[in-house]
């Protein structure tokens, strides 16, 4: 009696294995990538939250408001508080470790100015250059005075 089965070998079956390992050490890299990419993106979204919040805040509330650069993080708060304010930022953005924001005002008149971002409340901004160095990545943002928007003027995912 002759049986007609059809299987795969063992040499078939290493061929196959080596062939998804072969894909798979290809695509690793790739996605590391991406996951780098979209951390690197996500510290940009984080600035300009902060950045809206600090124009919208200075509008509303027809006063001065400061992105203010802290140890470990940024916080946005009013100029001045008052009498029956809680002294405290109204949103702040806490830095990962090797995570550094670097602040640049070009219009500033002393050479060495303090590391406040000046909103007002006619919606205008004090001009600034914010650079992000991190272990996904750099970029540098150039903020208009007009509008506070960004223009990325460099981005570097590693």
């Amino acid at each position: 009696m002759h049986r007609n089965e059809r299987a795969f070998t063992l040499v078939e079956m290493a061929i196959a294995i080596f062939i998804m390992l072969l894909l798979i050490g290809l695509a690793v890299p790739s996605l590391s990538g991406v996951f780098k990419d979209r951390r690197l993106r996500r510290s940009i979204d984080e600035m300009n939250t902060l950045v809206r919040s600090a124009r919208e805040r200075s509008v509303a509330e027809r006063r001065p408001y400061l992105i203010s650069w802290r140890k470990g993080q940024i916080v946005v708060r009013p100029e001045a508080f008052t009498k029956d304010e809680a002294e405290g930022p109204i949103s702040k953005l806490v830095l990962h470790r090797g995570d550094a924001f670097l602040l640049k005002l070009p219009a500033a008149l002393v050479d060495d100015p303090p590391a406040d971002w000046v909103f007002w409340p006619s919606g205008t901004c004090e001009p600034a250059l914010v650079s992000f160095q991190g272990v996904d990545g750099t970029w540098t943002a150039k903020y208009s005075a007009l509008t506070g928007l960004p223009e990325l003027t460099s981005y570097a995912a590693r």
